[in-house]
């Protein structure tokens, strides 16, 4: 398993770089306000359908939870891009023994409620405007073992072009209170598929002017 570093210089350095980059590409980055509680840590499920999903996220905490970030990435991902473990990413081999140590890493920072821990459950790369969004076991696993210390946050995010140069992103949130410790993966794929389906509706009803 490959961990997070901690460097001072390189995280400013990250954080200023990808706000930029943020700011530079999109006309617009919108959201939702929600209600957290401040004594709970934060795991923000959300869809994944390219290389900006990561660096969204990473500005919407800034923006609005302001929790210290924290992500799973796939192993191949940490050993290619470095710089994002200086912004709290760590690692996830599938079907491999370290995979029980990522899953209970993950379980540890859910325990403490400074923290914030994306998760993208589908596992690989999806269009942005699928029907369908499947979870894998791995997400279930990490709530039970952290025994719901946290509170989860669903995310649907979407770019679109519309009327100018640049695209622009929108981010639906929606907190869940169900901590899903007697349930199954399919029960909170069921709940996340809701909040997809109606935020792609309102993301799609969007009329330009």
């Amino acid at each position: 398993m490959i961990y997070p570093k901690n460097n001072r210089l390189m995280k400013w350095m990250f954080d200023t770089y990808v706000k930029w980059l943020v700011g530079k590409t999109f006309h617009q980055f919108l959201y939702n306000e929600v209600g957290l509680d401040s004594d709970k840590s934060v795991l923000l499920v959300a869809n994944h359908f390219s290389f900006w999903d990561g660096l969204i996220l990473y500005v919407l905490n800034d923006k609005l939870l302001h929790k210290k970030f924290h992500v799973m990435i796939l192993e191949d991902t940490a050993k290619r891009e470095g710089m994002l473990r200086y912004a709290g990413a760590f690692s996830v081999s599938k079907n491999s023994r370290d995979m029980l140590e990522s899953l209970n890493y993950a379980a540890e920072l859910l325990n403490q409620p400074g923290n914030l821990l994306l998760m993208f459950p589908q596992g690989k790369l999806y269009s942005n405007f699928v029907n369908r969004v499947h979870f894998e076991q791995g997400l279930l696993k990490i709530m039970k073992k952290a025994e719901g210390k946290f509170q989860i946050l669903f995310a649907a995010t979407f770019i679109q072009y519309l009327k100018h140069k640049k695209p622009s992103v929108t981010v639906y949130l929606k907190t869940e209170r169900e901590t899903y410790s007697d349930k199954t993966i399919d029960e909170l794929q069921s709940t996340y598929q809701q909040h997809y389906d109606a935020s792609k509706l309102q993301q799609t009803e969007i009329e330009i002017k």
